[in-house]
This record gives C-alpha cells, structure tokens and sequence, in this order.
C-alpha cells in the first residue's frame, strides 16, 4: 500500500532521516515508536507531502507520490495537535472540511462519510459551540472524527489519545481496531505505549532518524520474553545502551 524507499531528509548538518525503507501493508496497525527527535514526525509527514524529502521515494498504491495530491484523499491525519480558526462552531468546521471535499453538493459522495466516532463522542450536543472555547480533549476529539470522516484507506494518528479521558480513549481505541478490520492501515505514534498494546500489529523503531527495526509485536514478544509493548521496548533500549557502555 506505501513503499517507502531510500527516504533522507536533512536541516541542515542536521541528519533528520538517513537512508531509510520501509513497506506498510493493508490490514496493519504499525507502532512508529523513538525517543524525542528520532524522526517520526518528519518521516509522517513526508508520507502526508507536508515535508519534501531531500532523497529517496514513496508510492502510494504503486504510484510516487512526489508532485502530485489525489493520494492525499485516500488518507486520514489525526495531528498530535489540531488548529482550527477560534471562531468556528464545531459545526461549520465539518461542514467546511465537506465543502472541500465536495461531499455536500454529492450525494453520492456524501453516502460514504462515516460519522460513526461524532455520534459516540457525542459532539453533536455540542456543534454551537466554538473552537476557541473548548478543553484539549475534545479538540482532540473533533481532530479524530475529521481523520475517520471520509472513510479513508490509511489513516496517521499522531499520538491519538492524548488529552483524551478514558472513555473517549477506549472508544476511539475500539474504533480503530474496527476499521482495522475493514483492511485499512494504521499508522500510530504515541508515547503511551499502554495503549498500543492491544492495536499494534507490527512495531516500527526510529532513533537518530535511522530505523532500528520494524517487526511484528510477536517477534518483539519472543526475543524479549515480554508481552507487554512498552516492557518489550523497554527491554531492548536497555540492552542496547548496555551494549553502548561495553563497545565504549
């Protein structure tokens, strides 16, 4: 579904991604995990083109994406930060997002929107109220409904629940897992590794912009005897820096 290849970016002397592949399949639920400044959040936005990368190559359902933005439809971004204009009510924020994919003159386009999430988070009671004057969790809230709204076959959520109460994270939880289900693939990053546990399928590790690994939670599982994810991480982290000291 996205082939990553050879993919590099720099800012400046700073290496940010060095040479790095990758292959993500349908049906997928892949942990991007990594220390602070390893590289994940340049490495998704190079697959959402809001980053230019310096070399290398993604294709998306076999095409390159470089240059080009209809693949973008086929994708829902959930920022570990949502900005929205302060002033719009939740609702005109949907009604904008429709507009611009045009699913509010189309009926035919408007039959494949999936309100699912707006309906369980009960944002509907709370439509008239503006951007401005909401808590973080439910802009979180709304970054979410608008990443799962146009039913799209990859979907990125960077560190989808944080903010969010537990109620809301178990719902959003189980809504991922269903549209897994579908064949869709996730891409995730987050720091609370508690909550990738019963979603990730395969494990994706960055430090220093260079990818470390990228297995399946089962092979993470067997070479650490651990079965939890942030124990299995934990793990390896610790054995690598015991590594470190001794080749020092």
């Amino acid at each position: 579904m996205i082939t990553v290849t050879k993919l590099e970016k720099s800012y400046g002397r700073l290496k940010v991604l060095q040479p790095l592949s990758a292959t993500f399949q349908a049906e997928q639920a892949v942990s991007l995990i990594g220390p602070n400044g390893s590289g994940k959040t340049t490495f998704i936005k190079s697959i959402l083109g809001l980053v230019v990368p310096d070399a290398g190559e993604i294709s998306f359902l076999g095409e390159p994406i470089r240059g080009g933005w209809q693949y973008r439809r086929d994708i829902g971004y959930m920022p570990q930060i949502g900005r929205y204009p302060d002033n719009m009510k939740i609702r005109q924020v949907f009604a904008m997002m429709k507009d611009l994919r045009g699913t509010n003159q189309s009926p035919a386009q408007s039959n494949y929107l999936d309100e699912e999430l707006i309906r369980a988070f009960g944002l509907p009671a709370l439509f008239d109220k503006t951007m401005q004057s909401l808590s973080g969790g439910t802009r979180q809230k709304v970054s979410a409904c608008l990443a799962f709204l146009f039913d799209p076959k990859v979907l990125i959520l960077d560190e989808p629940t944080a903010g969010l109460d537990p109620l809301a994270s178990e719902i959003l939880k189980d809504k991922i897992l269903k549209e897994k289900a579908k064949g869709k693939l996730i891409l995730i990053t987050s720091h609370v590794l508690s909550d990738l546990d019963e979603l990730t399928t395969d494990v994706m590790y960055l430090q220093d912009g260079q990818l470390q690994f990228f297995k399946p939670v089962e092979w993470l599982q067997d070479i650490t005897g651990e079965v939890k994810l942030g124990r299995a991480i934990a793990s390896i982290m610790s054995n690598e820096r015991k590594s470190e000291r001794v080749n020092e």
